[in-house]
């Protein structure tokens, strides 16, 4: 009789260390739609105006500083109508690209409906775009070779500098933006917590394994995924349940277990579900379906994918916390922002008080675990709640053993990527250049509301970003790519405080900035699960996959 070799077991047994849900700071506003924006009958050139007035003032301290001292003594003109031809001048606006190809409302009024309409173009952008600059006073159009290196949208607040030619055109010599928001927790630099010189380093599946940071085995990690897409005609059932069970400590050998027993919560970044499909197809039960007025009536839709997406989210929701957003797939309304789905519709993942249904987009403030925060702050802790905060924000393990400082994410499902990036010529423009130049824009969809439908917004502009995220989350992408978006502040001395600074409503402008930009791309079509170490944040992919299919579900 052989003997069978036991089952390796780790020791000691892994546990998950969870992450809590902190408190939103008061720059990181809500996306949750008050009775006061829930109206329709506002103008949406209200938006235009508050983010003109709410980005100029960085706008001015940065092209200051930037053009301080140049050979022509620039000077700021308030007004774009008021510069005067060949003075050297710097204005500053709101870009606006007249572009031939974008849609035009207008145009479709008065467009022949007995023909069919065009089938959508994947890009604005051509050859005869301009470019203009507008304020309260009017708009001029600019040229100049800086615009072309520039890659900009419509919706861009920003300063350039240059001067007025003979035909009425600013011609542009350089371009200054807002810059990143401040980032309060920036003083705790990544190399405090343990990422020196691992702050870019990726361990991308395929990877060998053994490539670890100091410390990464006790580390939390947040795992990211988007577009799910169940109900679709090629579905990608076996690798969500392949996802599934390994989230839950299911699936894989010792290493996938202990692995999986890391990962403290998961967030789904839209297009769970597939576009709605019509099932009566039949002409017949369509004017019958109309005739009827009384008695029992089928629905249109099955109702099969949110029942079978209600049983993944039921699974992992046992084992973990979930952040689920809606997308543009999903049926969800289609203006931004998208708001949280019904709890009702999850059924049994409902009734965990750790699934959350979130707006789209979205901020989450993650920190240690409500027990790790009691124990710092008992009366046996000499140093009380001032050790507690710093012990958080520099990754000092807890009583529980959890070494994760305070990070925010801001999360996206990729609409206004997805917009922005049919404006641009690729290449040069990718995706991931899109997202991390929104940092710099200091806004997250300028192209809301011209291509881009929002909600009519009249004395806000909830897209400004008025606090730079540790961590920026863009879902639905073709592909994964991550980078690291660094900004300095003032000076060559980032602790160096000038007159700017001290002004009213610039605290923080002085200090460095950094955050991580994700692409998660579409789980259907490319099996790519992505982990994020919540201290070093450093990124790495588990993608599943089944033998002769992809992860679409269509053989190869």
């Amino acid at each position: 009789m052989s003997v069978i070799d036991p089952l390796p077991v780790p020791d000691p047994l892994p546990s998950r260390v969870p992450t809590a849900v902190l408190a939103p700071s008061p720059h990181t506003p809500s996306f949750v739609l008050g009775a006061a924006n829930r109206s329709y009958k506002h103008q949406y050139a209200s938006i235009y105006f508050v983010r003109l007035q709410l980005l100029r003032k960085f706008v001015l301290a940065r092209a200051r500083r930037r053009w301080r001292g140049l050979s022509g003594n620039p000077v700021f003109v308030p007004r774009v109508l008021d510069v005067e031809k060949g003075n050297l001048c710097y204005i500053i606006g709101t870009v606006y690209l007249d572009m031939p190809l974008k849609p035009n409302v207008l145009e479709d009024l008065a467009r022949d409906h007995s023909l069919p309409a065009p089938a959508p173009r994947p890009k604005y952008h051509s050859e005869d775009d301009q470019v203009t600059l507008e304020d309260e006073s009017g708009r001029i159009v600019l040229v100049g070779a800086p615009l072309r290196a520039a890659q900009l949208v419509t919706g861009v607040v920003l300063g350039v500098l240059g001067a007025e030619t003979n035909g009425g055109e600013f011609e542009v010599i350089d371009v200054c933006y807002a810059g990143m928001a401040p980032q309060p927790d920036s003083d705790v630099s990544w190399e405090q917590s343990g990422a020196t010189g691992a702050a870019d380093a990726m361990d991308v599946d395929g990877a060998p394994r053994q490539i670890q940071i100091e410390g990464q085995e006790t580390d939390e990690w947040i795992a990211l995924v988007s577009g799910l897409e169940i109900g679709a005609s090629s579905p990608a059932d076996a690798q969500i349940q392949m996802m599934v069970e390994y989230l839950a400590g299911e699936a894989g050998g010792l290493y996938d277990q202990v692995t999986s027993a890391r990962i403290s919560r998961l967030i789904i970044a839209g297009n769970s579900l597939a576009p709605i499909v019509n099932t009566n197809t039949n002409e017949e039960e369509r004017a019958e379906r109309k005739a009827r007025r009384y008695g029992h009536d089928t629905a249109n839709f099955s109702p099969q994918p949110s029942l079978i997406l209600s049983e993944y989210l039921h699974d992992i929701a046992r084992a973990m916390p979930v952040h689920i957003l809606p997308g543009a797939s999903d049926p969800a309304g289609t203006l931004l922002p998208q708001q949280p789905f019904p709890r009702a519709m999850f059924r049994g993942a409902s009734a965990f008080s750790s699934f959350s249904c979130e707006t789209n987009p979205t901020y989450i403030h993650l920190g240690p675990s409500a027990f790790d925060a009691l124990q710092e702050t008992s009366p046996q802790n000499t140093k009380g709640k001032k050790a507690s905060t710093s012990a958080f924000a520099s990754g000092v393990p807890s009583a529980s053993g959890s070494c994760t400082p305070s990070r925010t994410l801001l999360v996206s499902s990729g609409q206004p990527v997805d917009d922005m990036f049919k404006y641009l010529s690729s290449p040069p423009a990718t995706r991931l250049s899109i997202a991390t130049s929104t940092l710099r824009w200091r806004h997250l969809a300028p192209t809301a509301p011209d291509t881009l439908w929002c909600h009519p917004y009249f004395g806000a502009d909830p897209f400004a970003i008025r606090e730079t995220p540790d961590v920026y989350v863009v879902g639905n992408q073709p592909g994964f790519g991550t980078r690291v978006v660094t900004e300095r502040g003032w000076g060559t001395d980032s602790d160096a405080v000038s007159d700017e600074v001290e002004e009213e409503g610039l605290e923080g402008e002085g200090r460095d900035k950094r955050c991580r930009v994700v692409l998660v791309p579409g789980f259907r079509e490319t099996g790519i699960l992505v982990l994020l170490n919540m201290r070093t944040l450093a990124v790495r992919t588990v993608q599943f996959a089944v033998e002769g299919m992809s992860a679409g579900g269509s053989e190869t």
